[in-house]
């Protein structure tokens, strides 16, 4: 049988009765019910004359209900306590004026502060925790070759390689039409119209088509790598592999991360002979040079550490771009909100770190005079 009762009227809301802590979830809802009958107006009187009895924990939903009321600009005032449970009222601060908390903007930019060094640590511990899985699932596969799953490694270098080709040589094309393109003018001032080929031949061999390909890779296979693997995270069919005996590591990433290890340098070197087609093209239309001339200035410039420096990028391009995939994938939380967060994350860590390791791979290579 019910010991409590809440009336309200004329901006007043009275309760009587028993206010015990098991009933403190009818109880709010009630509240809640009787202050939307009100509607917003003047202030409202919060009447516990006729209360006998009442426990902390439904006098800390009243002080809340107040304080939520005064965030809304609408005064709320409790009354009428007698000296019974006047005591429990001053404890909850029920007899003082409700004051709304306003987080300063300094402590809004230092908890931001603070969630992102929280962030930016667990993806470090996950990335740590991954790396060592990741070398301990090679180890393996090179003692135990049939823990890979290489059945999938045909269709994976096929996914990332042959179906990319397209448009790897689409946009190759273009980057070197558009480089040789902006320098015509400066070449046909100082008459030097067959460089032209040196431009376009140096820069996409060492630095352009070895990034271009790399970023087109992190937006195909980088972002399908993460997104396929957090599906089964989601799906809990990692779960099941690990179920089964079958370590996820050595069956799913390492062939990931060999298919990439093949495509990557097929599609840079691919896309060395768009770029240097797209500068024939503006060569031989704008600058009035003969393609035998462009190509035999290409053979004469470019040279074979030209060459293979961009494909050594492209090798360690293609490494980073699977294992990064891959890391956000198996780490993924949550449903399908989850999965898009994996794939957004992995281009943007991709495009990172293609910016990183490239740096890295010219100022070495700089340094070794290749």
């Amino acid at each position: 049988m019910t010991q409590w009762q809440i009336e309200s009227g004329s901006r007043r809301i009275a309760i009587t009765g028993e206010l015990r802590t098991a009933d403190a979830a009818a109880i709010w809802r009630s509240l809640r019910h009787h202050v939307h009958r009100l509607g917003p107006g003047g202030p409202i009187e919060i009447d516990l004359a006729h209360a006998a009895v009442i426990d902390g924990t439904v006098m800390a939903l009243l002080v809340d209900l107040r304080a939520g009321l005064a965030k809304r600009g609408v005064s709320a005032q409790i009354s009428g306590a007698s000296d019974r449970i006047a005591g429990v009222v001053h404890l909850y601060g029920g007899d003082r004026p409700p004051g709304v908390v306003t987080e300063p903007s300094h402590a809004r930019a230092i908890a931001r502060l603070g969630a992102g060094v929280a962030k930016a640590a667990t993806q470090a511990r996950r990335l740590i925790e991954f790396s060592g899985d990741l070398v301990r699932g090679v180890v393996a596969v090179v003692r135990h070759p049939r823990l890979g799953g290489w059945r999938e490694l045909g269709s994976l270098v096929a996914q990332a390689g042959a179906d990319g080709i397209p448009i790897v040589l689409v946009l190759d094309f273009l980057v070197g039409f558009v480089m040789a393109f902006q320098s015509t003018r400066q070449l046909e001032t100082y008459g030097a119209n067959l460089y032209v080929a040196d431009i376009v031949g140096i820069s996409m061999t060492r630095e352009l088509a070895p990034l271009i390909t790399a970023i087109i890779i992190s937006g195909r296979s980088g972002a399908g790598f993460a997104a396929e693997l957090g599906t089964m995270r989601v799906s809990e069919e990692i779960d099941a592999l690990c179920t089964m005996g079958i370590a996820p590591i050595p069956y799913l990433v390492v062939p990931r991360i060999i298919a990439l290890m093949i495509a990557a340098p097929v599609l840079a070197l691919a896309g060395d002979i768009a770029g240097v087609l797209g500068g024939l093209v503006v060569g031989a239309m704008s600058l009035d040079v003969h393609p035998h001339a462009y190509l035999a200035e290409l053979r004469a410039v470019v040279t074979v550490s030209d060459v293979w420096t961009g494909l050594v990028k492209s090798l360690v391009f293609g490494i980073a771009i699977a294992i990064i995939g891959c890391q956000q994938g198996l780490t993924t939380r949550g449903a399908a909100s989850g999965v898009g967060r994996s794939t957004t994350t992995t281009v943007v860590a991709c495009l990172f770190t293609l910016v990183a390791i490239d740096t890295l791979l010219t100022t070495v290579f700089r340094g070794v005079g290749v």
